[in-house]
Parts: C-alpha cells; structure tokens; sequence
C-alpha cells in the first residue's frame, strides 16, 4: 500500500512532464483501435450488404466468378440460356425464381459524356431491375424502368454527380451505346459501399449488355417454406445438370466477403505496422521519461533507501507510475480512436465510399487490445529505469542529484551496439549481392533489422562526434550560447541518443521509402524510353477492355502511320518436355507490335513470333522445359480450339515491360477462337506519321470524346503517370509515419522539459551572472535543433543505405536505375531543424520565465 501511495503522489507531483509520455500512448493505441474499428465497420457494412442482396439460392452461368463479377475477356458477361430458368422453377422446394442480368464491364456517362463511374475503385453494376433488388432497394423518385428509352439510377449516384428525372444517360458496353432518360431513383436500405448502380428492363438490359434476348447472368431462387438453402441448391443442380454455378446465400455471401477481405485485411495489417512504429518511437519517449525523472529524484530514492526500502519496492514504486500511465494514456487513446475510425469513414465518404455511423462497429476485443497494448508497452518501457533506481543507494542522499555514469554498462553497450550494427551491415551486403530476389529480401529484412536496433543501441557513442560536428557547422556561428547548447546536448549522451533515435526511426523510412520510389520512377522511364517505339499507349485506368467501337474510332483518326491491338487470354500448354500448364497467359499482337515494344530476345527475332502459327516464349520458361528454336507447343486456347506453335523467338526474362511475356499475332488467334469469342484489347498503341504527333495526338483525344473510360497518352504522360502514382503511394505513406515522427517530437519536447526542470539551478545561476532571456531561449532552441538534426541525419544516412540495398533487389526485376532524391532528402533535413525549433518553443518559454532567484535556491 505504501508503494503504491508513494507511486500516486510521485505521479501527480510530475503529471506536467507525465502528460507528453501519456500522449504518445494516447496516439499509439488511438491508431490501433480506430484501424480494428474502422476495418471492423467496414466489414460489418460489406456483410449486411451481402447478406441483403443474396438470394437463397443463386444459379449462374458457367464461366462467372464465385463473387459473381461479369467482366469477361470478350467485354460480355457471360450467359445462360433462358431455358434454364424454367428448369429451375421445376425443382422441388422452389418458390419463385427469376431471370437476371448484369455487368460490371460497363461505363455510363452523362449526356456531357462524362463517366458516371465512381472515383474510389468500387463498380460501375448495370442490370436489370428484379425482385431481389426490390427487396433491398426502394423507389424514392418516379418509377422502375419498363421500356428501352428508360434507366433507374441509384440514389447515391443521382446525388453525387446531380442527376434528376428525364437526363439522359448513356451506357457504353462491347455491344454499342444504348441512351436512355432516368424514369426512377432508388435509394438502398442498407448502406451503399460506393457502387454505381443503373436498372434497365430485362429485355433491354440482355441487348445492350450481351447483345441477344432469351439469356441471363443468374437466376435467383427463392426456397419454399420449410425447404432449407443447402437442400434447395441440391434439387436445383440436379433438375438443371452440370454446367451451372449453384450457391447458396451464405456461400454466395461468403465468396463476396471474401473478394473484399483481401484488400481490407492488407489496409488493416498496413495501418497496424505503422501503428506499431508509432509504439516503437513512444517507447523511447517513455523510456527517457522515466530515466531523467529518476535521475532527478535520485536523493529522494537515496532517502526512501535509507529509510527502509527495498530495492523491491522502490523498482515496484517507479513500475506502478509506468502502469498508471499506461492505463490513463490507454483509456484516453481507445476513446479517441473511435474518433478516428469516424474521421476514416468521413474520409472515404469524401473519396466516394460510403460508409454510416450507424454500422459503427466496436467490438469487445478492441477496447481489450488497445489497453493490454498500451500497459504493457508502458510497463517494459519503464523497467530499465524502474531497474536502474532499484540499484540507488542509500548514500545516494549525500550526493548532488543524478546518478553517475556507468562506464562498464556504457562500453559494453557500445560493443554491442557495434557487434549489432556490423551484422545488419552484412546482411544489408548480403542483400545486394543476391542472385535472387527471395534470398535478398530475407537477407534485407534482417539486415534492416539488426542495422536498426544496432544504430539506437549504439546512438550514445555515436551522439558524441556527430554532435560535435553538428555543433562546428551549425551552433558556432552562435557564439558562447551556441556552445552552451552543443554541450548541454552533450552532457548526456545517452538521453540525446535516444531522444534522436525515435526521430530516427521515422525518419529512416521515409528516406528507404523516397529512394525507393525515385529509383523505380527513374528505371521505368528509363526502360520506357529505350524500348516504346510507339507515340501513343490507349487504354482504361480503371482496367475496362477496349470496346471494338473505340479500337475502329482510334484507326479512323488521321495523322496516325499504324494502330496496334494487343489482346491478353489463357491457354493450357503442352510443353516438348511432356508437362501441362493450366491457364497460361499469352499475348497476342498485330505484328507491328515488335516495333512498337523493342523486347530483347537471346535467340531467333521476335518479328517471325508473329507469323502463322507462331509464338515466342520467355528465356526461363524456355529453359525450365528444355524449349529451343523450332520446338512445337499445343495451345489449347480459352474458348477456342488446340494449335501447335512453332516457337521462332526467346526474349530475355529480365524485361521490365511485360515481363515474362509470350507472343502470338492476333491473326493466329483467330484461328483457332471463334470471332464470338475473342478477347476483346487491354490497350491498342497509336504511332503518328512523322512530324505529326501534335495534331494526331489532339485528333485522338477528340476521337476517344464518346469513350471517357480511355485515356490517351503519349510517352511524357505516361511517365507522368507513373510518377503521379508512386508518389500518391508514397504521400499514403508519408502521412502514416507523420504519426510516428509526431511521437518523435513529443520525445524532444519531453526530453528538453525535463531538462530544464533538471537544470533549473543552473539557469538561475547563468542568469544571475548576466545571461539574459532571450539568449536562454535561443540555447535552448540550438540544442534542440542540434538533437533534431542528430536524430536525422542518423535516419536519412540509415534510410538510404536501405533504399540502395532494396534498389539492388529491384535490379533483378530489371530495374537498374538508382536515384538518390536528393531534393526531398535536404527538405527533410532542413525540416527537422525547424522540428527542433517548434519542439522546443514552450520549454524555452518556460525556462525564460523563471524566477532567477527561486531557481538559485533550488535543491
């Protein structure tokens, strides 16, 4: 009980310097909490969607997807005949069935021909209107569409992008434009994730979908009293044969769960990791709390030692502040990441997927994790401080405060830091070295690893050079308070060093993460400029095929010398070596594609791949099944028949641009697939007769106007693009570690309050013999800038050692370029100054408005 009245009084009597520390917990679990309830909302959502829109039983077409997407290489979902609905009337325990069909191949536009698509990833769904639908759906403006002149929009949809009665909207499939005005809007009774949804009468909806009448995409069964889901799919599939997808609800409603589960499992594990390295950072800022608020105390722990305590208690004394810190920054941290969750789902409302507070989902393991979380990362933390007062003596009560170094923990500390920092080195060595790129990662892994711990282990040693180089470079110009600064930031090095080492950590991954991007950016386009011989690359962002419409618009435009199709489909391989490959992908081109890509080969030229009954195939494959020059492979082609091909070429499997490639000519293709169903182009190249690009490339732009799902870009747009991703990828990120180095900055706040707190006689005493405030606060600032910059430029040297190894790695997969970018490096650098400088604005502050006399008189 006295242990734990003395750790009470201890915590209020130091809750100014408690409160940063409790912070950082507070952050660190508010992060976690907020992703389990955010991706818990988010699932929660999905189901009941799932669960509403699900029929008992559902029978679909052959060739459709377990979730049942609709997009098919040929642009056209793929159907049944009519006749199977009244086979599936005709099974016992059926109640009702109907006919329906839809597909998410479609793009709608308004009449401005501006794509009604939603902005997030999520479909564009154009189907008929039927009972399922009525079901979960309700008409809140006109009527249900009933003949072709008439479409019903969503709710959503309508909102969004302003739609009323009576616009006419077209939607564009592989079969042509169908145009219609909006007779209805429906709004859905359970939330909308953010698809685009668009009703057409049946008849309608099969012609301009599928381009014939008397088919559908499912049929929708609903069971009889009595009659259960499992039991009804088993009388349906034997009243209707094989040759169908039958699901139940919970099957269907599990296949669709588990197409959005992948994405959201990867988002929650990503968000989690960062929340871990906020922990990670908070450890440190926890670690230095307790540390300098033991030193401090140290003749209060010398008396209590005198007096009768044990080592026990006083350790127990120093481990109960930890737990209350961590239980009050943990109950703080879960309330506000519901907090955050909310500003997630506000956030991806803004982007387009809707998501309702009333689903708001918080599980019971939620608050649990964040708190067992938060203590124990509070507690283990604490202990090397909690340890280290243990070890106090009572004569300690003599001394002056703060404990004396301990020179044999600080060397042994120093060999290990460096034992840790050399392994990681030779892993990091290792990494680059690597013949393959699953041997280097693990190599780099660890080398990240050990390299990282070695840096913080060893940041005491390392404090003192950098330091004194920082302080030549940056604090000298500053005269005597400038020196000042630089030994009060050398006066302990242990506490600088871990103050800089959480600043460290994040700044360590954004610049792994910036060189990373730059050199991926930098070898793409260097690979696009060495091998695109074309001007122009046609296709859709959102991975939509190109309808054979926009491929005969693109050949009509004048100004271009050659247009390019390129079609991607399946086929199962029977090599020379005996073996069957299921499902393997080939590329068939016009041979005009052998200019438009300059792919290398290593044997044969990749021109005659192109010739009747020919292909090429990749070096590994090559190798992996004893293929040369003239060998014969069986091509059984997807929806088509079985060709033997004479293999004329072998390209090089280091390729970036389509890597691993096989080729075929289109006019092969059609051979053997009947022209019903071929594969509809992923993309189609455009080159301009010369000295026309300009106008050619306007002509394009005004050919694709009816088609916005295309995008047309020439090769600086392309690379444009490329780099407009990565860095989208990278800002994500970025703005996920800002948690960490937020935490880190609380760490130098923290750091430097109780250093001012420590050093308050000594401020008394340099104020007295005529420093003045201003000069105080300015010491105080350049010490804070030099920990910030130590702290940096230990991270930024650490991150780029990282990103060069990963870039070696990358060079495997044929991206040889490494660029250092330099701007965003000396940015970081440069900001982590001002860092410094707004981390330490209220300690100076603080420090300034002492009373020099009551500082004097401190104990």
């Amino acid at each position: 009980m006295t242990v734990m009245k003395t750790s009470m009084r201890n915590f209020y009597a130091h809750k100014g310097r408690m409160a940063l520390s409790a912070v950082a917990v507070l952050l660190s679990v508010a992060f976690v909490c907020g992703t389990l309830v955010f991706t818990d909302t988010m699932n929660t959502t999905f189901d009941k969607l799932f669960a509403s829109t699900s029929s008992d039983v559902t029978v679909s077409a052959k060739g459709a997807s377990d979730t049942g997407e609709t997009t098919s290489d040929n642009g056209k979902p793929p159907v049944m005949p009519a006749s199977v609905l009244g086979a599936v009337r005709k099974a016992d325990g059926v109640k009702s069935a109907e006919g329906t069909v839809f597909s998410t191949s479609a793009t709608v536009v308004d009449a401005d021909k501006d794509s009604l698509s939603p902005t997030s990833g999520a479909p564009t769904i154009v189907g008929n209107w039927n009972g399922n639908d009525a079901r979960t759906m309700e008409i809140t403006e006109g009527a249900a569409p009933k003949g072709s002149d008439q479409v019903m929009v969503d709710a959503d949809t309508a909102d969004k992008h302003h739609l009323k009665l009576g616009d006419e909207i077209g939607v564009i499939t592989a079969v042509g434009t169908h145009t219609a005005k909006i007779s209805g809007i429906a709004a859905f009774q359970v939330t909308n994730p953010g698809a685009a949804i668009f009703y057409l009468d049946t008849k309608t909806a099969q012609e301009a979908l599928v381009g014939e009448s008397n088919v559908y995409t499912n049929v929708n069964v609903t069971a009889t009293s009595g009659v259960s889901d499992a039991q009804l799919k088993k009388n349906v599939a034997a009243e209707i044969g094989g040759g169908y997808k039958v699901q139940t609800a919970k099957e269907t409603a599990d296949a669709n769960r588990d197409s959005v589960g992948g994405f959201l499992d990867v988002m929650k594990y990503a968000m989690l990791g960062f929340a871990g390295i906020a922990f990670l950072v908070g450890i440190f800022l926890i670690i230095n709390t307790f540390s300098m608020l033991v030193a401090q105390r140290t003749r209060e722990i010398g008396l209590m030692r005198a007096i009768g305590s044990s080592r026990k208690q006083v350790n127990r004394s120093v481990l109960a502040e930890a737990l209350l810190l961590g239980v009050v920054g943990s109950l703080l941290g879960v309330g506000a990441g519901v907090g955050i969750a909310v500003g997630l789902m506000k956030l991806m409302g803004m982007t387009g997927m809707n998501l309702s507070t009333d689903d708001l989902t918080v599980a019971w393991t939620t608050p649990v994790v964040g708190m067992v979380l938060g203590i124990v990362v509070t507690v283990l933390a604490a202990y090397l401080p909690a340890r280290r007062a243990g070890k106090v003596s009572p004569m300690a009560a003599l001394r002056d405060a703060g404990a004396p170094a301990d020179a044999k923990a600080g060397a042994v500390r120093a060999v290990i830091g460096l034992l840790l920092t050399g392994a990681g080195g030779l892993g990091l060595y290792l990494a680059a070295a690597a013949d393959k790129a699953a041997e280097g990662s693990l190599w780099l892994g660890l080398g990240v690893v050990l390299s990282l711990i070695g840096f913080v282990v060893i940041g005491p040693l390392l404090a003192g050079a950098v330091v004194r180089v920082l302080g030549a470079i940056v604090l000298r110009a500053f005269g005597p308070v400038g020196r000042m600064a630089e030994r009060n930031a050398l006066r302990n090095p242990r506490r600088t060093g871990a103050t800089g080492a959480a600043l460290m950590i994040g700044l360590a991954l954004v610049a792994c993460l910036s060189v990373v991007g730059s050199s991926m950016v930098a070898s793409a386009t260097e690979e696009l400029d060495k091998s695109v011989g074309t001007d122009f690359i046609i296709q859709s962002d959102g991975g939509q095929l190109m309808t054979p419409q926009a491929v005969q618009a693109i050949k009509s435009t004048p100004g271009l010398e050659r247009v390019t199709e390129y079609k991607w489909t399946e086929a199962d391989f029977t090599t020379p070596d005996g073996k069957t490959l299921d499902k393997t992908a080939i590329t068939a081109a016009d041979p005009t594609y052998a200019t438009d890509l300059r792919v290398e080969t290593v044997a044969g030229n990749l021109a005659d791949a192109y010739r009747p009954d020919s292909m090429s195939v990749h070096e590994k494959f090559a190798e992996d099944h004893r293929i040369t020059l003239g060998s014969k492979i069986a091509v059984a082609f997807k929806n088509g028949s079985t060709a033997r091909l004479t293999v004329r070429a072998i390209t090089s499997s280091d390729a970036v641009i389509d890597q691993g490639a096989m080729y075929t000519s289109i006019a092969t293709l059609k051979k053997y697939v009947p022209a019903d169903k071929l594969p509809l182009d992923d993309l189609v190249f455009a080159t301009a007769k010369d000295g026309q690009q300009d106008a050619a490339y306007t002509s394009l732009k005004s050919a694709l106007h009816d088609y916005p799902q295309y995008t047309v870009r020439d090769q600086t747009d392309y690379k444009q693009e490329l780099k407009d991703q990565i860095g989208q990828l990278l800002n994500l990120i970025y703005g996920l570690l800002a948690l960490a180095i937020i935490v880190a900055v609380l760490g130098v706040v923290n750091t430097l309050a109780l250093s001012v707190v420590e050093r308050t006689r000594e401020i008394g005493l340099m104020r007295a013999i005529g420093l003045s405030r201003r000069q105080l606060r300015r010491m105080i600032r350049m010490e804070s800038v030099v920990i910030a910059l130590f702290g940096a430029l230990l991270g930024l040297g650490l991150g780029m050692g990282w990103g060069a190894t990963a870039q070696q790695l990358l060079a495997l997969q044929g991206l040889n370029v490494l660029e250092i970018p330099w701007p965003t490096i000396i940015g970081v650098f440069i900001g982590s100054a001002f860092v410094g400088l707004f981390a330490a604005l209220i300690p100076a502050f603080r420090a300034g408005r002492m009373n020099v006399l009551n500082a004097i008189a401190t104990d």
